[in-house]
């Protein structure tokens, strides 16, 4: 079958042919109908060999839509047939977080060597993969994979971050979302979806800051040395209530934590290739600002997004790629000329 993997440390993503895998014990076998393409692929292939440690070669993909084809030995509560979506951040099962469906925060999954796919196991990049078990996938029905796909992760991530902050965000308050991408354009639906926040949006096209405005955005703002001031104006001074930044660069940090407000949260959710940090102490930002960096979500929180999807509350903004082309969709996505999510969609 094909696969799309990253071989050499430094090298770019190649699509090989490999031997189909096989479920074991308790495993379950999907044919791959849709795979997206995701920030933290570009920043694993980019990290230098001291600081690698996923594996090669590795098969990307941690966004995962696929058809039940076969089970392994032991695995239930899961039909042949049916179409689903992958939970990514798998843990050890039994622990007291993944009794709560917590498997993004699981304490023993290194200990153990459980990787998420694409992340250390192999993923969804491929015309199979083998999900570990049942309980990591959450079926779908007749919602569309290419457009179900991206809830995986560029939907749960955002939906798990302003979950936690849902009590900040009344009436008359105001959520600023910093990088309207794959992440971020989800994060302004579910932000209108879920709360009656004014959704402020920032970026560094036009194009992008149009994408904002079509999903939702109450006011888009260019995001430059000045977009701190002029957030702070369409406030009326007072600042934001919840910042979400799903770029995670220096300059974007700076301008979240110039934006919050007295007792509000931000959320850095993007990884950028070079450190950065937010500036916490006295004087530094306002008072009772607290800081969080989450990472993924929950189980229950991924079947909770695809019933949203029932609902038809969002509008998933995808390009479109065959698996010969996904080298070329991850050279766009280190460009940023992506609009929306790439997807990859096997049977092209």
């Amino acid at each position: 079958m094909r696969a799309v993997q990253y071989r050499t440390i430094g090298g770019k993503p190649e699509v090989v042919e490999v031997e189909k895998p096989a479920p074991g014990p308790g495993q379950v076998l999907l044919e791959v109908t849709a795979a997206g393409i995701c920030h933290s692929d570009d920043f694993i292939m980019g990290l230098p060999e001291d600081q690698y440690v996923y594996g090669l070669p590795l098969t990307l993909g941690h966004e995962g839509a696929g058809r039940v084809v076969e089970l392994g030995p032991g695995a239930e509560g899961i039909e042949v047939g049916t179409n689903v979506v992958v939970y990514g951040p798998w843990g050890c099962g039994t622990c007291h977080l993944c009794a709560q469906g917590k498997e993004n925060y699981c304490p023993r999954a290194g200990e153990l060597g459980i990787n998420p796919p694409g992340l250390g196991a192999p993923g969804a990049l491929a015309e199979y993969m083998v999900v570990d078990s049942p309980r990591h996938l959450v079926p779908i029905g007749d919602l569309d994979p290419v457009k179900t796909v991206p809830l995986t992760d560029a939907g749960l991530t955002p939906y798990h971050a302003i979950k936690r902050s849902l009590p900040k965000l009344r009436a008359g308050s105001t959520a600023v979302v910093i990088g309207t991408g794959g992440l971020g354009h989800l994060a302004i639906q579910i932000l209108r979806a879920l709360s009656p926040a004014r959704v402020i949006a920032l970026d560094v096209t036009d194009e992008k800051l149009e994408l904002a405005t079509k999903v939702g955005a109450h006011d888009v703002v260019l995001s430059d040395a000045a977009a701190a001031g002029k957030v702070r104006g369409l406030t009326r001074g007072r600042g934001a209530d919840l910042v979400l930044d799903f770029v995670g660069a220096q300059p974007t940090i700076d301008t979240a934590m110039a934006v919050a407000a007295v007792e509000s949260d931000v959320t850095i959710v993007g990884i950028s290739s070079k450190p950065a940090a937010a500036q916490v102490g006295f004087f530094r930002q306002a008072y009772e600002t607290s800081v969080t960096v989450p990472y993924w979500g929950a189980r229950g929180e991924l079947i909770e997004l695809v019933e949203l999807a029932h609902q038809g509350v969002f509008d998933v903004h995808t390009e479109t790629f065959a698996m010969a082309d996904a080298p070329k969709a991850y050279e766009r996505l280190h460009e940023g000329t992506l609009t929306g999510r790439a997807v990859v969609v096997p049977s092209l």
